[in-house]
């Protein structure tokens, strides 16, 4: 074996043990000592973060940050791979901020002088809008971890009607229109709820046990309906426009089915303490959905709308009024 192939394996056994010894890998590779020492002095020199540890239980072990061994890709993979990183740079937020940038200028800069200039020239060409939002979500990170550990967090959440704290267990998280979300179990409402991130004022770690949610995820359909609260039963018919505007929200996506002609409807439980939330959104989706079930789903919605009609009721007699005084 050559001594450039076996520091390409040494690298990738390196990190696949994380903990070894010098003559472990001796014999692993059938070389002597001597030449193991050697070339994980090379690796160390290339950046590889070892670490050696001396006494009978010694030996080496990798540090935190692994480095992962070279990646053969071809100009158009690497040209791909470059432009969906740099799709999000509109986000103020992002749960690796730090890391992303440094991938995106470790792939720009090693990359062919003549790729380089294939990528400047494509920059003002293709792009990925998204909102440009002012809202800072600083515990991404905390919540993506915990959402991969089942660990249950302790967050100060500021909603539109109060500020408290309380025990969550995050599922995941996901953006839509510029704005992060953390899907997660409530363990005050006892069922799932989405939180805005740039909401979450602190988030720490709780010492109440977690949850199996090993099986909810955010493309899960019947790990995300569970509910331990009071449910009722919700049937809405949906046009192909409603089908399309569901299909956008994470929150129905569980409860939609599809037609083949591209019509559908929304089956399925929900929390009855999640009445208002559904009113609100059943009234943006207009005449493209039909509620049939619950009663009191529907009474919510005719009020909402009731509402609406009051408020833009009294802004046209204002209108009205002036124009009469003018």
């Amino acid at each position: 074996m050559s001594k450039t192939k076996r520091l390409m394996e040494l690298m990738i056994a390196v990190n696949r043990k994380r903990q070894f010894t010098v003559k472990e890998l001796a014999y692993e590779f059938g070389v002597s000592a001597r030449t193991i020492l050697r070339d994980l002095q090379e690796l160390s020199e290339l950046g590889v973060p070892l670490y050696s540890e001396v006494g009978p239980h010694g030996g080496y072990r990798l540090l935190q940050e692994r480095l992962l061994p070279p990646i053969a890709f071809t100009e158009r993979e690497a040209v791909a791979i470059f432009f969906a990183v740099q799709a999000l740079r509109h986000y103020s937020s992002l749960p690796f901020e730090t890391e992303t940038s440094a991938a995106l200028n470790k792939f720009y800069t090693y990359m062919p002088e003549d790729v380089r200039e294939r990528i400047d020239q494509m920059r003002g060409r293709v792009d990925f809008i998204t909102p440009v939002r002012q809202a800072k979500s600083p515990h991404l990170s905390v919540l993506l971890d915990a959402a991969i550990q089942q660990v249950v967090l302790h967050v100060e959440y500021k909603s539109k009607q109060q500020r408290g704290k309380r025990e969550i267990q995050p599922v995941g998280i996901y953006t839509q229109g510029g704005l992060w979300y953390c899907l997660a179990y409530c363990f005050l409402r006892k069922s799932f709820r989405v939180f805005r991130c740039d909401r979450i004022l602190s988030a720490d770690p709780s010492n109440s046990p977690p949850l199996d949610l090993q099986q909810n995820h955010l493309e899960s359909k019947e790990g995300l309906t569970r509910h331990e609260g009071e449910t009722v039963y919700l049937y809405a018919e949906l046009s192909k426009e409603g089908v399309e505007a569901c299909e956008a929200d994470l929150c129905p996506v569980p409860l939609l089915h599809v037609r083949k002609d591209g019509t559908g409807w929304l089956e399925g439980d929900i929390a009855r303490s999640d009445i208002l939330f559904f009113a609100s959104y059943f009234v943006g989706l207009g005449k493209e959905a039909v509620v049939s079930e619950p009663k009191e789903l529907r009474a919510t919605i005719r009020e909402r709308l009731a509402d609406l009609l009051t408020h833009y009721a009294d802004k046209m007699d204002e209108g009205k009024d002036m124009e009469k005084t003018c």
